[in-house]
């Protein structure tokens, strides 16, 4: 489904997330980037804050050197200044977004810290503009309505089983 999308097949660098147990796993999609000769980008947030990077892998088999966090998701070491971050590079085409609730109007409840929301700000700022925006929940997240505030960002595109 996301293999055979025309905004994945578009797409030369792409920001996705390390799964958690209870999220959609991305590990496949992952390792089709790679197969396909794109860039890929995954989440460095910084705790205590609001503050997010997206870092490049260099392979799918990069991801199991990486440090665990608190959530026990791998990601990129603070002290990691050898990766490109796709902002200071040539920007990114395309988000995978993880969430906790969505609605088909495009809003996306997360987690609460409000990371993917101030990325996309810093994104809009960056000569190539802002990246098409996927969410990838399960049919049982998708609600009626989802609390908004005023700072958080629609997405383009929620894709889930059977949509």
């Amino acid at each position: 489904m996301v293999i055979g999308h025309s905004k994945y097949q578009e797409s030369k660098r792409i920001a996705i997330f390390l799964s958690m147990p209870d999220e959609i796993q991305t590990e496949e999609i992952i390792k089709d980037i790679f197969k396909q000769g794109k860039e890929c980008f995954i989440p460095r947030y910084k705790p205590h804050s609001n503050h997010m990077d997206m870092l490049k892998l260099s392979s799918a088999e990069d991801i199991s050197s990486l440090p665990l966090t608190s959530w026990n998701i791998h990601q990129p070491s603070d002290d990691d200044s050898v990766r490109e971050e796709a902002l200071s590079g040539g920007g990114l085409d395309l988000i995978f977004m993880p969430g906790l609730g969505f609605d088909k109007k495009g809003n996306r409840l997360g987690r609460g810290k409000g990371y993917y929301d101030t990325y996309l700000e810093r994104c809009v700022k960056h000569p190539s503009g802002k990246p098409y925006t996927i969410a990838l929940a399960f049919r049982e997240q998708i609600c009626e309505s989802v609390p908004v505030a005023e700072n958080d960002v629609q997405i383009d595109e929620i894709l889930y089983e059977d949509c």
